[in-house]
């Protein structure tokens, strides 16, 4: 199970950081990774990290604003968002891969295994 915290109200420029808590399984085995939705559009991937932590990619938009981070003592995962956008206004999930050591991570939703149950991020003045 992974469960999502973090998300609210924020003006143009702020920060945000949101975390997600696995319990049930250790992170030390996935690779990890950050996805939002917001309405009307398709899932998108934002960020991820493969499980040594020196593989990580983000989506162009978010690169220099967001990090990616874990925690695999606390079993947890983080998203640093700073310089938040109207844009960035979503729901946010995160999610974790079963993968090998070494494999790099991706973008793409399909092959992440755990998904938590999404946070609200929403950008306004």
């Amino acid at each position: 199970q992974l469960v999502e915290s973090g998300g609210g109200l924020v003006q143009p420029g702020g920060s945000l950081r949101l975390s997600c808590a696995a319990s049930g399984f250790s992170l030390d085995y996935y690779t990890i990774g950050w996805f939002r939705q917001a309405p009307g559009k398709e899932r998108e991937g934002v960020s991820c990290m493969g499980r040594s932590g020196g593989n990580t990619n983000y989506t162009d938009s978010v690169k220099g604003r967001f990090t990616i981070s874990r925690d695999n003592a606390k079993n947890t995962m983080y998203l640093q968002m700073n310089s938040l956008k109207p844009e960035d206004t979503a729901t946010y999930y995160c999610a974790a891969w079963g993968t090998t050591f070494q494999a790099p991570c991706v973008l793409r939703w399909r092959p992440y295994d755990y998904w938590g149950q999404g946070t609200q991020v929403t950008v306004s003045s």
